[in-house]
């Protein structure tokens, strides 16, 4: 396991979260910053979790996985104890999602360059 890798896919695809979303609230607004959140959530794990399985040579798709749980698991444990609307619990639910995917698309591309 390349956990080093993992910490930094998942802290990567968390802030990139952020960092996506809340200019969409500042220059779209509310509405805007509601669908913003969830696509991000998926997308951003996702590409981490690609970049990541580019890197390691087996487990491919836990890794992935891992990326989106350590995002997830970063914004709970930075907003420990506060309330968690359906969205955000959703939302986290995508980046674990999201990186799933990741990792099963970028095991598939290795194994089909093999072939």
């Amino acid at each position: 396991m390349h956990w080093g890798r993992v910490l930094v896919g998942g802290v990567l695809a968390e802030l990139l979260v952020f960092a996506v979303v809340f200019p969409v609230l500042h220059f779209f607004g509310q509405q805007a910053f509601l669908v913003a959140i969830p696509i991000a959530s998926a997308l951003l794990p996702f590409l981490l979790a690609v970049w990541v399985g580019h890197r390691v040579r087996s487990h491919v798709v836990l890794h992935g996985t891992l990326v989106g749980v350590v995002a997830a698991l970063m914004y709970l444990v930075l907003n420990w104890g506060q309330p968690q609307p359906v969205l955000y619990q959703i939302s986290h639910a995508l980046k674990v999602v999201g990186g799933l995917t990741g990792g099963v698309v970028i095991s598939r591309w290795k194994v089909r360059r093999l072939e």
